[in-house]
């Protein structure tokens, strides 16, 4: 063995894969999400159609690889519109601007498993703690999307948003959260602040751009905001600022136990 093995530099993060308390973490994290996933699982077929989920989860590898690239740089994307056949969307796998709930399933899993290494490596992991983490974010998505739908309903907008494309919206943002949590594991705050200012700004400007597509009457151009298109651009608007407060909010107090 080298005898100067213990003093050679370790790569950034190391020392919190080695860390008992983060690898303790983890497991209980992945196991919490795995008991939650086989919850939903058996209660899903109760309120949702098994047929219409398929159409989110119809997904490969290179959709997800597009679309979490669109996620972190959508601004030199051009064509935002999603394409129809015989009035039905297209499947994500087929059509990259379609929303799916792969990514954001997946992205709340690895949010709970990347909080739970974060208060691991903190000495601030306790499986309730977690499970308050949990929690707090099902809690607050379930408001974001009630309060959506109601928005719609209540300023009566005929648009072709579904109560599962609003859950699909407002869960991109858990990729924004995750990567926050990692750099400000790796490079303290100031990585944390970055990465949660450029994520954040690169989630309002992809919801902006794909909820016009949804949301917007088709019979008027995109760029008149005349009418009763300028009321559900304010909506827009709305929903997509909200989105990085969220991300903030359910981050910061992971990160510095606030």
């Amino acid at each position: 063995m080298n005898p100067n093995y213990a003093s050679q530099p370790q790569f950034p993060g190391q020392q919190y894969i080695n860390d008992p308390m983060a690898n303790m973490a983890v497991q209980y994290g992945s196991s919490l999400a795995g008991q939650g996933r086989d919850l939903l699982d058996k209660n899903l077929e109760k309120y949702v159609s098994t047929s219409k989920i398929k159409y989110y989860f119809a997904v490969d590898t290179a959709y997800v690889g597009k679309k979490l690239a669109l996620l972190t740089f959508p601004f030199t994307h051009s064509d935002w519109s999603i394409r129809y056949n015989e009035d039905e969307p297209i499947a994500p796998r087929y059509e990259h601007n379609a929303p799916d709930l792969y990514i954001p399933v997946m992205a709340f899993v690895t949010y709970l498993l990347t909080a739970g290494l974060v208060l691991g490596t903190q000495d601030r992991f306790t499986p309730e703690q977690l499970g308050i983490q949990a929690s707090s974010a099902l809690v607050w998505i379930v408001i974001e999307v009630l309060a959506m739908t109601l928005a719609v309903y209540i300023m009566n907008m005929n648009t072709e948003l579904k109560y599962l494309d609003t859950l699909a919206y407002c869960g991109y943002k858990y990729v924004g959260m995750i990567m926050s949590l990692i750099a400000g594991l790796l490079l303290k705050s100031n990585g944390y602040y970055g990465v949660l200012a450029w994520y954040g700004l690169c989630i309002v400007f992809f919801l902006i751009r794909t909820l016009r597509v949804k949301i917007l009457p088709h019979h008027q151009p995109q760029d008149d905001f005349s009418h009763g298109s300028k009321r559900s651009f304010y909506l827009i608007l709305v929903i997509s600022i909200i989105q990085p407060v969220m991300m903030w909010w359910l981050t910061r107090h992971i990160m510095f136990g606030k």
